[in-house]
């Protein structure tokens, strides 16, 4: 006889599902790190040995697939920002920033993608991308409130600028050495202008 399950306590993804899940993210990851966040989603498919369907069973679309993906390294940066507050301001936010350059630079298209999200609270991408920038915009805060960056600078601006940096090494990867330099000059600018004098 079949044992029923109890109404309203959510079954657990069967072993196979959870498996071809696994196994996507784990193929989308070396094919975006290979081709960027266009990489062919019928390409990832074929490679993690599973139908089209079967895909977008686990992921409906490209950015739910990303979100997947960027998900723990975006929670990680927002976590961080917690972490960093006990620090002097202006320094917690440099390193923070700092980090979410790198990440954001983490795949070929990335930031342009981050920057869609924006104005698309539809994307499964909208949300963490948001937490994220809160939590950058903590560290902001913060800082202006000591004096040490300046009070014009709104979170938008701050995210702007870091997706700016990826992008930059995003579309010539020869400047990816000079990401240290072009950051401090990003940091300098951010700085009240009596700090320049």
């Amino acid at each position: 006889m079949p044992i029923e399950s109890r109404p309203g306590k959510p079954r657990a993804p069967r072993t196979d599902a959870q498996r071809n899940r696994d196994r996507i993210l784990e193929v989308a990851a070396e094919a975006v790190a290979e081709q960027g966040t266009l990489a062919s989603l019928r390409e990832i498919a074929r490679r993690a040995g599973i139908g089209l369907g079967t895909l977008y069973r686990h992921f409906p679309n490209r950015d739910a697939l990303l979100e997947a993906l960027l998900h723990r390294r975006f929670t990680h940066l927002a976590e961080r920002a917690d972490a960093l507050a006990a620090t002097p301001p202006e320094r917690a936010l440099a390193e923070w920033l700092y980090e979410f350059t790198l990440d954001a630079g983490a795949y070929q298209g990335l930031p342009a993608t981050l920057m869609a999200t924006l104005n698309d609270p539809q994307s499964p991408l909208h949300t963490v991308c948001l937490t994220m920038r809160q939590a950058g915009g903590r560290l902001l805060e913060a800082a202006q409130e000591a004096g040490r960056i300046r009070p014009d600078v709104a979170p938008i601006d701050l995210f702007a600028l870091a997706n700016a940096l990826s992008w930059i090494a995003d579309q010539a990867p020869t400047l990816t050495e000079r990401r240290e330099h072009l950051f401090r000059l990003v940091m300098d600018g951010l700085r009240p202008r009596s700090d320049h004098d």
